[in-house]
């Protein structure tokens, strides 16, 4: 069995028993390196990272394979990639760039397996007169044709 395979199979298992927390990548480079970024319905702590470390590297025999492994969370600044990301990110507010070069800054309102709601104000011009008037529009989108959508962080 190649070391990804059993990488994989452990990391599947150790999900299986950890249900509120879901894989976001592993990735193995030509020298072994394993990186491993995980993340949670309610989050990722420390003690979950070392959990799933423990549950591959116990698992994997030094003297069959060397290796170097990492494990970590989807860190805040990290593009959000699974569905299940944008369900936890709910009432935040979101940077997502469409396929076409359009940019939101929105709220995410709603998700669903295959679409998000976001919620945005904007000015625009009125329709009598001069000067602009501050609307909130909505917008739905379709998560497959969503480049990038990052969380805006504010201070």
């Amino acid at each position: 069995m190649f070391l990804k395979d059993k990488v994989e199979s452990l990391i599947e298992k150790f999900l299986q028993e950890r249900t509120d927390i879901f894989l976001i990548s592993c990735k193995i480079s030509a020298d072994n390196k394993i990186e491993v970024i995980i993340d949670g319905d309610e989050g990722i702590s420390i003690q979950d990272c070392l959990q799933c470390s423990r549950a591959i590297e116990n698992n994997l025999d030094r003297e069959e394979e060397d290796f170097a492994l990492s494990v970590y969370s989807a860190g805040v600044t990290n593009p959000l990639i699974l569905p299940r990301q944008y369900k936890k990110n709910l009432g935040r507010e979101l940077k997502v760039f469409l396929e076409g070069g359009k940019e939101i800054n929105g709220v995410l309102e709603q998700v669903k397996e295959d679409k998000i709601t976001l919620t945005w104000k904007e000015r625009i011009p009125k329709e009598k007169g001069k000067g602009k008037v501050t609307v909130e529009l909505r917008e739905e989108i379709e998560i497959q044709n969503i480049q990038k959508a990052t969380i805006n962080i504010k201070i």
